[in-house]
């Protein structure tokens, strides 16, 4: 099936569903994480440059264009799973939220690698 949306690659869409239990763990007031207001954005703007990476690369005029906006978005995975890090340490969420977002991140990771692995053997 080719896909001819952003919105139809299966790294975006958990990318997405990714940014919503972000969105909400900064959220919550019970977690001290949302009172940590640089944190907090750092951890909002990485896992935001998930999916926009994906989607902005999707339009590009080359796979090897592709490519490159595919790598960004899987270092903002890593920048996001550091900085989730500082999150633990510092108690300001469970080791079970940390272990639910961690998986997903690595979910997400292997999905953009894959998809890099096919646009390469295209060319």
């Amino acid at each position: 099936m080719k896909i001819t949306k952003f919105e139809e690659n299966k790294a975006w869409q958990e990318a997405r569903v990714l940014t919503k239990i972000v969105s909400k763990i900064t959220s919550e007031k019970k977690n001290d994480i949302a009172k940590d207001f640089g944190l907090k954005d750092q951890i909002q703007r990485s896992v935001v440059s998930i999916m926009a990476n994906i989607a902005e690369g999707f339009d590009t005029q080359s796979d090897v264009e592709f490519i490159k906006f595919l790598n960004y978005s899987r270092r903002s995975c890593s920048e996001l799973q550091s900085y989730f890090y500082i999150a633990l340490d510092n108690k300001y969420i469970s080791q079970h939220d940390f272990d639910n977002i961690y998986d997903k991140i690595v979910e997400i990771k292997s999905l953009i690698g894959d998809f890099v692995c096919y646009l390469k053997s295209k060319t």
